[in-house]
């Protein structure tokens, strides 16, 4: 988690800093690329991040500048852009102020949930002036406030959704996942998921995380997705079980060994783990739009795994 100071360099709202529609515009953010050329501003994109990798027929020529983390800021700078799209939580404060300090306009955006999501949509569509734009935002709005109504016509099934696997010094595999306070949370609960870790707080170091030592006082630091070992996950009892592709590659045999390890749990029992697209439980933006054809079936009754 930031600083107060580094939080004040992410102050900046386009809608009243910039005096005209951005006609050169870099993105930082894989979702944000993605949700410019959705909404037709893919003209105006003049670079990119080695991530960016939607919609992929469209993105072939553009100069990539590096990861979100460490982009190449001469090379950025070069390309002359009018304003930069950034994301707080996968770029960093060095590279805000560097750009900034060049005299270059940085949009920081960091959508919590789902609301705050589709408000950035709003502000790109009312950013490029256009009406067409704002008619997709409108539409996308419209289908998912439909699937949150559906949803909560019936029962909620609770769910667990790694994000990251590793395992411990001495071979204990240990799992990543998120809280309440989180996009991928808000995502999910909207498709009728409720997320058996909402409450459950990351602690420090990895050893308190998993039981095994006592905890330090977290102090500024990110305590949204915690750490948790295999009897943890045993006693949330899921009945569903998300693997998203990325940012961890989850694949069939983690599939097996979640079967191997905790074969008493209702997930295991009715076959309902899951594969499923990272992209379409991290990413905010317009990628809505194929969570809404893909998510809300999995937690339909009765839906096991293929």
């Amino acid at each position: 988690m930031d600083s107060p100071e580094q939080n004040r360099i992410f102050t900046f709202n386009p809608l009243y800093d910039l005096p005209e529609a951005p006609q050169r515009v870099v993105s930082l953010v894989p979702s944000t690329t993605e949700s410019l050329f959705d909404l037709g501003f893919g003209e105006r994109v003049v670079g990119i991040t080695d991530y960016c990798v939607h919609p992929a027929e469209k993105l072939v020529g553009l100069p990539r500048l590096g990861g979100p983390k460490n982009p190449r800021i001469s090379d950025l700078l070069a390309l002359e852009p009018d304003l930069v799209i950034a994301n707080q939580e996968e770029n960093t404060p060095a590279s805000v102020q560097a750009l900034r300090s060049a005299g270059v306009p940085v949009w920081v955006t960091f959508p919590h949930n789902v609301r705050q999501s589709i408000e950035v949509l709003w502000q790109i569509a009312q950013l490029f002036r256009s009406q067409q734009a704002a008619a997709r935002v409108q539409l996308l709005e419209k289908s998912l406030a439909w699937e949150d109504a559906a949803a909560r016509d019936r029962p909620p099934l609770s769910y667990f959704c790694p994000i990251w696997y590793a395992q411990t010094q001495d071979g204990k595999a240990w799992y990543m996942t998120f809280n309440r306070h989180t996009y991928c949370h808000d995502l999910l609960e909207t498709f009728g998921g409720q997320n058996v870790f909402a409450e459950r707080e990351r602690r420090f170091p990895l050893a308190a995380d998993l039981g095994q030592a006592e905890p330090q006082a977290p102090g500024e630091r990110d305590t949204r997705y915690p750490r948790l070992n295999l009897e943890e996950v045993r006693r949330a009892n899921p009945q569903v079980i998300l693997l998203p592709d990325e940012p961890f590659p989850f694949d069939e045999s983690y599939i097996q060994q979640i079967n191997q390890s905790l074969p008493e749990i209702p997930a295991v029992r009715n076959r309902r783990i899951h594969l499923v697209g990272g992209s379409l439980i991290t990413w905010p933006g317009t990628r809505l739009a194929h969570a809404l054809r893909e998510l809300p079936a999995l937690f339909a009754p009765g839906q096991k795994t293929a």
